[in-house]
């Protein structure tokens, strides 16, 4: 199978049965082999009803539903287990994201050898003060940390070899970051495209200041993660050990100190009513307690994770 579409949604029955049509046409003139995945990440209205008719009406339409709101970063990685195409293309149900984008992706990705592909809304059509403003500032923060060029890492609509998508693991909401998943999984080979952006036809928009906050959030944990992620007592076990040693060293010195001023029988107070007994006993016990974080965090790595983030209630054509 030549492409995988991946659409994850939330309340878009209207923009569905459009969206459908519109890449069905642009598959079915370029002769492309596909299907469509649908992921309803719990919806509310009528989402699911017209997944299931769209499926009737073309075998290449397949469908998840889940149980009830698990987020974006689930169903793409519910959606990534189950792809079959040879690309894998993710777009927003929104009509935001153009299917005419659709075969330039797939031909940067087979015959340029790129890995992945991140669409570029250089235009776009949002609220300023809303969505472009805290998009552009989440972009330049993410490129500082990543290490990756690229202008917008929170684009839908990207294009991803099968192998690129069966071995990133995206939770949380982790789907901003993908590129940077893939690229931390060997993934270097990541280029980006220009991409066209419409305004949105229907319903209202998922975005909220609070997904602009998740966001840095997010931003921070794959930044730790990426660099400390695979041994944790790097970190972990070396701050305690730096600290734990300071509060001994800290202790020593107030003992001596003590011994010293008593063997010369001058005036001195009691250990603990000096400031830097606290200091040093603090020193300590934070010194073990970073320790056996970074070992606990060794542990938790070489133990399986839980896989049940999200439950899929329904399938269709799967």
């Amino acid at each position: 199978m030549d492409i995988s579409i991946v659409v994850p949604l939330l309340n878009e029955e209207e923009s569905l049965p459009e969206l459908h049509d519109w890449i069905a046409k642009v598959m079915q003139s370029n002769h492309f082999s596909y299907e469509i995945l649908f992921i309803d990440d719990g919806s509310n209205d009528d989402s699911w009803k017209i997944i299931k008719l769209l499926s009737q009406k073309n075998t290449n339409v397949k469908g998840l539903r889940f149980h009830t709101n698990f987020g974006k970063s689930q169903a793409l990685n519910a959606a990534f287990k189950e792809a079959l195409g040879n690309v894998v293309i993710t777009m927003d149900a929104d009509l935001q994201d153009s299917p005419e984008e659709i075969p330039e992706l797939y031909h940067m990705i087979i015959d340029d050898g790129y890995d992945l592909i991140s669409g570029w809304k250089k235009k776009r059509y949002d609220s300023k003060i809303r969505k472009n403003i805290p998009s552009k500032l989440f972009n330049a923060a993410a490129r500082k940390t990543s290490g990756l060029k690229l202008h917008d890492f929170n684009c839908g609509l990207k294009a991803y070899k099968n192998e690129v998508v069966k071995n990133v693991d995206v939770s949380g909401e982790m789907h901003r970051y993908i590129p940077v998943l893939a690229k931390n999984a060997g993934y270097g080979n990541i280029g980006e495209k220009v991409v066209l952006h419409q305004a949105r036809k229907y319903g209202n928009t998922k975005f909220g200041m609070n997904r602009f906050i998740n966001g840095f959030l997010d931003l921070i944990t794959i930044n730790f993660l990426s660099r400390f992620g695979k041994n944790p007592m790097h970190l972990f076990g070396l701050l305690g050990t730096l600290v734990f040693i300071v509060g001994f060293i800290a202790s020593i010195t107030i003992g001596i100190s003590k011994l010293v001023k008593l063997y010369q029988q001058e005036p001195t107070i009691l250990i603990t009513d000096n400031p830097w007994f606290f200091i040093a006993l603090t020193s300590m016990i934070l010194g073990s307690q970073l320790f056996l974080a970074g070992f606990l965090g060794e542990l938790i790595l070489r133990s399986k994770r839980n896989e049940n983030r999200y439950k899929i209630s329904e399938k269709i054509n799967l």
